[in-house]
């Protein structure tokens, strides 16, 4: 071939290598992100999600109870000093993208109008809408996402340091354009956990108290609500941004419909369920079976002015459990908790005091596809091998069942295997006590700083007497109980997993802030049993590092297994949904989400409760806003 020739092919194939490389970086240029690449549900264009009313009428009020019983103590939910508003996060500042409801974990272009991910998993970018605006009309820039970063990672609750360690460092690549880049290419949900990040003002937040949790002042927002109303403690009132940059996008259209919007904190639930049927606020996430079932019985019930229902009954629920404290020596004996896990008669507890509401729970992953039910197969084996001699046998050879009685309460076949097993562990009688090798007797506290578990408590502490061990319950307040927590200075407390209560459904990094060694002595974490295990650390890198979600699960199912034989905590129970109980005046999407209550879809169509007469008239009246049934 003539030398010119071969120069003219040469520099015909560069620009061919040239086109082909800028055809791939634009077609990874996309509005949605999966975790591993699948395709999202909704495609590029799409109108608005499925789960909302996209004509739902703009107006009027909801004013709900928190799901804490205490008082807030700053605004912000970020810190780990006390208690923030949750919902701070959700009305107040927008995210770079949203997070569907009916997906495991996908999430929507919003701050960011596009994304783009290295397809050898080395980095994310994100290019900013030039509409997205703070509520004092500031642009949202890409210097705010990069402050904002390190902002939680330098101010705010371990849980972010975790959740985003695996960040080598944030370059800020123009105006708005940003680009993450990471550490390794292990951390599968990386991506779409800072897509979820909502970006704070660095013109705002450069001048106040944020690793203080804000004070009581309202902060600077960009969301579709802002602060309207702050009673320190008591309550907080948001109000609708008529005017807000996104509310015409696929991602908003048909959510906050809600012209104002009130969480109020009460520091008791029966206080809250009289206020409730007084309709002195709307919405009550019920917690407690009989409150649930007759603690609202009332004429505003029997006419339908109170409504009661279960709402996303589909979605996995967080795991809870009476946690055992690993740092005290009489917990760091396996047959010990495995002992002590035998000595709760859920049968009868909710039988007899929970009106057979409850359903037991036997895996940390409850309700989902990533709970250990069944023996491993093939491929788990194949992940829990290696780890053979670190992890108890049954985790092999035996599928986990949370212990079951006949619901008498007589259960001392329960009583003598326990005691078998303690004695085993050193523990013997010795008058009327059960007592070590130095005389000292069997005996723990559980601390409660919620009430209403000492009806749950005292039952088991009937049991543990007859046997010779001393459970003393001990109820404090708030304040106090979130000091101990955070020292980890109890024997036994009520945890759930995520603390929050909201489930893992598509878990990742904070995995490792709920079981991991690294974890477990930082104040803010939440890995309340102080577990330090290799084997759980091992586990929770495969499943971080998963490339599909078929491993992924695999990988959840033997961390699952692993817990469930370590016998960590005496599993509790869960609800076959979300209780709610609410005022009788809402309309509601015909589809619901398949992963959350979605309540940010309902809209008012009434300024008072209606009966169950007067809400089927309405709907039956032309030019009505209608109210969409579940």
């Amino acid at each position: 071939m003539p030398l010119r020739a071969f120069h003219a092919l040469r520099l015909i194939l560069a620009a061919a290598f040239y086109l082909a490389g800028l055809a791939f970086a634009q077609a990874a240029t996309v509005t949605a992100m999966t975790v591993y690449g699948e395709a999202p549900k909704y495609p590029a264009g799409f109108e608005h999600f499925d789960y909302v009313n996209p004509d739902a009428p703009k107006g009027g009020s909801l004013s709900r109870s928190s799901e804490e019983i205490s008082r807030f103590n700053y605004i912000m939910p970020s810190s780990d000093q006390g208690t923030g508003v949750v919902q701070v996060d959700a009305w107040l500042y927008s995210p770079l993208a949203y997070r569907s409801l009916d997906e495991p974990y996908t999430v929507y272009g919003l701050v960011a109008e596009k994304m783009e991910r290295d397809p050898n998993g080395m980095w994310v970018r994100f290019y900013l809408n030039a509409k997205a605006r703070f509520h004092d009309g500031a642009p949202i820039t890409a210097q705010d996402v990069a402050y904002t970063y390190n902002l939680l990672m330098t101010k705010a609750s371990l849980s972010y340091r975790l959740l985003y360690g695996d960040v080598q460092d944030v370059v800020v690549e123009g105006p708005r354009q940003v680009r993450f880049n990471f550490k390794n290419s292990l951390n599968r949900t990386l991506a779409l956990d800072l897509a979820s990040m909502r970006v704070l003002p660095e013109h705002y937040w450069s001048a106040h108290d944020f690793a203080g949790g804000g004070g009581f002042t309202p902060p600077l927002g960009s969301g579709p609500y802002r602060i309207a109303k702050v009673d320190p403690g008591r309550s907080l009132t948001f109000e609708r941004v008529k005017d807000w940059w996104a509310k015409d996008l696929p991602v908003s259209r048909g959510l906050y419909n809600f012209d104002t919007l009130t969480v109020n904190f009460y520091g008791d639930t029966e206080v809250a369920r009289q206020l409730l049927q007084a309709q002195a606020f709307d919405y009550n996430r019920e917690f407690s079976s009989s409150g649930y079932v007759v603690g609202y019985d009332s004429p505003v019930l029997a006419d339908g002015r109170l409504q009661r229902a279960i709402l996303a009954r589909p979605r996995p629920v967080a795991a809870q459990g009476f946690v055992f404290n690993l740092k005290r020596p009489i917990f760091q004996d396996r047959r010990v908790r495995q002992a002590l896990t035998l000595l709760w008669d859920f049968d009868w507890a909710n039988q007899h005091m929970m009106r057979s509401f409850y359903t037991r729970q036997s895996s940390y992953f409850p309700k989902s596809e990533m709970a250990a039910t069944q023996l491993p197969d093939a491929q788990e084996l194949a992940i829990l091998e290696p780890l053979r001699g670190q992890v108890p046998d049954e985790v092999f050879t035996q599928v986990y069942q949370s212990p079951k009685t006949d619901g008498s309460g007589y259960i001392r076949d329960k009583q003598l295997q326990a005691l078998k097993l303690l004695a085993e562990a050193g523990w013997h009688p010795e008058h009327n006590r059960l007592v070590n090798a130095q005389g000292e007797q069997l005996r723990f506290t559980f601390l409660d700083g919620q009430g209403g578990f000492d009806r749950l408590v005292l039952p088991m502490k009937r049991t543990l007497a007859q046997i010779g061990i001393d459970l003393e319950l001990r109820r404090i307040d708030g304040g106090q109980y979130n000091n101990l927590m955070n020292a980890r200075d109890y024997d036994m407390i009520v945890v759930s997993f995520p603390r929050s209560g909201d489930p893992v459904i598509s878990p990742g990094r904070e995995l490792y802030s709920l079981y991991g060694s690294a974890s477990a002595d930082q104040p803010g974490s939440s890995n309340f049993m102080v577990l330090k295990d290799p084997a759980v650390d091992s586990l929770i890198d495969g499943l971080v590092k998963a490339n599909t979600r078929n491993d992924m699960i695999h990988y959840a199912r033997a961390l699952d297994r692993v817990l469930q034989w370590g016998y960590y905590s005496i599993q509790n129970y869960y609800s076959e949904g979300t209780p709610t109980v609410y005022l009788n005046r809402f309309g509601m999407p015909k589809v619901s989400p398949s992963y959350d209550v979605g309540l940010d879809t309902w809209w008012q169509v009434s300024a008072k409760p209606l009966t169950h007469l007067q809400m089927s008239a309405l709907a039956q009246t032309p030019g009505q806003p209608s109210r969409e049934e579940h």
